[in-house]
Formats: C-alpha cells, structure tokens, sequence
C-alpha cells in the first residue's frame, strides 16, 4: 500500500431512510432519503468539500479534509457510499507529510470528479512536500474498492507553493486534467487516467503576476481543455480563458474579460461544444460585487455576449440541450441563481 494512505471498506454508517422508502413507496419530491457522517480517526475537524456521483447512479463519492492526529494534521479523506441507502462503501485517507520530514502539515482536498464510465475517482488539492512547499497532489481511486492506483505531485520550480483547484476528466476517461496557482501562475497538468504518468504541463500567466486558475472543463468531443481564472495585468484584474489541446497541451487562444478586480470562478461548455461560458465576480461601484457572466467561441475565443448582475458569482452549469445557462452565487442577501437563454 502507498505510503501515506489507507483505504479500505468499513462498517456502514447507518443513514435515516425515510418510511416510505422502507415500505417501498415513492417518496414525495424533497424527501430526506438518508444522512450519512463521517468523522476521522482522531477526531478533531473534518470538513467535506466536494461530491460528484458515478455515471450509473449506484455511488456517491465525498472529499474533504480530515483529522489525522498531531503527526499529520489535516489529511485527504474521501468517502463512497451507496446512492441507494448511504451505506459506507469505503473510505480512503491520504496524509501526504507521513513521506517527508516536516510534520503536522495539512493536505487539503479541493475537487473531485469520476470517470464517464465509472470506474475511477480522482481527488485533487494540495500537499506539503520536502523543501517545496504546497505542492499539487493528486490521486486516482478504484471507484469500487477504493484501492489507491496512484499519487502524482506537481511542484514548479523552487519553494513557491502551488495550489490544485479543480480536476477534469476526459469524456472518453483516459485522462485527467487539474489546474491551479503555481508560484503565481496558471499551471494545467495532465495525466493518464490509468496510470497517473503525467502527459503535459502548461503554465500561462504575465511575468511578475498574480494569476490563480480556478476551473477546468473539457470539450464534449474531448479536443479542448478550458481554464479560466483570475489574472493580473499592469493595473488591472481580468477573467482570463485559455484553450488548449487535449492532446499536446497545445495553447489555442488567450481571452481576457478586463474589469477591476475581475476574477472567474467557474467554466461550462455546451453540449454542442460551440460555446464556452465563464463566470465570476468583478468590482461594482460599492465593491466587489457583480456577477460577470461571458459567452466565448469554443473555436476561437472571439467574446458573444456579456450579462452582469449584482452579487458575487460562483459557478454556472449548462442545460443538457444547451438552451439555458445557470449561474448562481451570492447576491441580494442571499443565493441569487440566474438562467440566461444560452
């Protein structure tokens, strides 16, 4: 077994299935069909940070940071349990620091996603390594098992700590992408989904800058990776975009939405593969605090459209057929979700 992890089936956490789930009725739309918790070994704070569920619906994987105790402080744990009834499938920790020589540093998952066909997870954050920092660290999982198939780490040159953010995964399922901040920088990686032997690294980001990708999505054709975020010019902030190909890691087109203190938070594509749509924050007259949504040409980076709303943006989604785009964040006191014809 991998140094630093242990994974392994255990005992089901017994959820709260509603009546009419046990008597096999159809429960009403809203009704609470289990609770499932999970606290670490050493107790302490744990707190869950991402969830995505297996294409055929039978599990649902979480990802947070855990507890591991005073020689590892905060640790990956990610969690499967069965969509069904929330029983525990298996749990697998990684505490990244039980392989190098500074102790109680804290590994913190950021995303996760699964494979199309189901059969691997990928979990991706940071980690603290030897002498480099936070370095990017990211696993691949049996789905089923939750037997480790690797750990890979990327760390730019030097000590300068590197931060994953978010984790792709080819619609075919051959390959993994993850991007970040790198020592200021945009910095996508990819890998094989098998294997975890990394395939391509690219960095984008003006010299001296400040640039911090935050989201990742992969065409539907499986050609483009798109990575937005934020990035800093001379004096002003944009929502930088930039394509590249799947395959070489090849950039296609840079484009940048230039508004004070601009900073995207979240990529879609189409179903059709056409339109690429960015969302984020950018400065208002009271602050930061408008929604800044952009359609771009998935071919050429050329802008379509821009729509703005008061509050500060988080993610966006597409509609499976493409006709409607959702943005939701924070904005009038509350959660704000806006629909946009797509």
């Amino acid at each position: 077994m991998t140094a630093g992890l242990v994974s392994a089936p255990s005992r089901a956490l017994t959820g709260s299935a509603t009546v009419a789930a046990i008597r096999g009725t159809r429960p009403a739309p809203g009704a609470q069909l289990w609770v499932a918790r999970y606290n670490g070994p050493a107790g302490g704070d744990n707190e869950a940070r991402a969830v995505a569920v297996d294409p055929g619906g039978r599990r649902v994987f979480v990802t947070g940071q855990s507890y591991g105790g005073r020689a590892t402080g905060a640790d990956y744990a990610t969690v499967a349990y069965s969509a069904a009834t929330g029983r525990r499938l298996w749990v697998g920790r990684f505490a990244g620091n039980r392989h190098v020589t500074s102790r109680n540093r804290d590994d913190i998952p950021t995303s996760m996603a699964v494979s199309p066909g189901g059969r691997r997870v990928f979990v991706t954050g940071y980690s603290h390594g030897r002498g480099t920092g936070y370095d990017y660290a990211t696993l691949g999982y049996d789905a089923a098992t939750g037997r480790l198939l690797w750990v890979r780490r990327y760390n730019f040159a030097g000590s300068g700590d590197d931060f994953a953010n978010a984790v792709a995964v080819s619609p075919d399922g051959t390959t993994v992408y993850v991007t970040g901040d790198s020592s200021g920088d945009y910095a996508t990686v990819a890998y094989s989904a098998a294997t975890g032997r990394r395939l391509w690294v690219r960095r984008h980001g003006p010299a001296n800058r400040d640039d911090d990708a935050s989201s990742v999505a992969v065409s539907p054709d499986g050609t483009t990776v798109f990575v937005t975020g934020s990035s800093q010019g001379g004096t002003s902030g944009y929502m930088a975009t930039v394509a590249y190909s799947a395959t070489a890691g090849r950039q296609l087109w840079v484009s940048r939405y230039n508004r004070p203190d601009g900073a995207a938070e979240s990529v879609a594509v189409s179903p059709d593969g056409t339109t690429v749509y960015v969302t984020g924050s950018i400065q208002g007259r009271t602050g930061f605090d408008n929604y800044a949504t952009v359609a771009y040409s998935a071919a050429d980076g050329t802008q379509l459209w821009v729509r703005r709303y008061k509050g500060d943006a988080w993610s966006v989604a597409v509609s499976p057929d493409g006709t409607a785009v959702f943005v939701t964040g924070s904005g009038d006191g509350g959660y704000a979700t806006v629909a946009y014809r797509g």
